[in-house]
């Protein structure tokens, strides 16, 4: 299992850098007054409360198996998860077709399609959208990866990613996933404009951290 992007000991000098909270009190008077200083400890603490529970959340599927599913693609075939066995698989939630968020990370996927191909990366794209819907999104941007078609919300409901508001849709959180089907990454917060080129860069590390270990096995 490898760690998080952000370590704790980062997260916790980074909010305290940006409150100007590195030195006491007693240190520093240009901190300003006493009770100035002690509003900013508690926002820290705040902070670092939001953090920390981020961070868990985002590390808790790691190292966990992925649910099972049995879905539709965008041509109606069933697909499996035996069906993408041995292979390192990004498996993305997004919320709607051709909205311009969904519009933009699929597009960026379809541009680096190649760099993930020459990974041995499959991609997987999955919302609450039918088949035929995910046909005429595939075929409009030249789609060369599975969509599948969570109609029933079961999967998006077994990896905790359905939303009910502003509408039903599965929030944008992406799964790296090993060849032996176990979580190697989650992402809770997704930019869609910058998610593949972060996704890429990942995915070498841990290939290269799953080489490394195989070795020393």
């Amino acid at each position: 299992m490898t760690g998080p992007i952000f370590s704790i000991k980062a997260i916790t000098y980074n909010l305290q850098s940006m409150l100007g909270l590195t030195t006491s009190f007693s240190q520093n008077r240009n901190v300003g007054s006493h009770k100035e200083y002690k509003m900013k400890h508690l926002v820290y603490l705040g902070l670092l409360f939001l953090s920390f529970n981020l961070l868990a959340d985002s590390n808790r599927w790691q190292g966990q198996p992925f649910a099972k599913f049995s879905l539709q693609d965008q041509t109606g075939k069933v697909r499996a998860n035996k069906d993408f066995t041995g292979k390192w698989l990004v498996i993305y939630f997004y919320p709607k077709d051709r909205t311009p968020g969904c519009t933009a990370e699929a597009k960026n996927f379809v541009t680096d399609y190649a760099s993930y191909q020459s990974l041995n990366v499959e991609i997987v794209g999955v919302s609450y959208d039918d088949a035929e819907s995910h046909l005429d999104f595939y075929n409009t941007y030249e789609m060369k990866f599975t969509l599948l078609a969570d109609v029933d919300h079961s999967l998006s409901k077994a990896m905790d990613v359905d939303r009910f508001l502003p509408w039903p849709h599965p929030s944008r959180q992406t799964f790296i996933v090993n060849p032996d089907g176990v979580i190697a990454k989650h992402y809770k917060d997704v930019d869609p404009d910058t998610h593949s080129a972060i996704l890429l860069k990942d995915l070498k590390k841990l290939k290269d951290l799953k080489k490394l270990q195989r070795k020393k096995g």
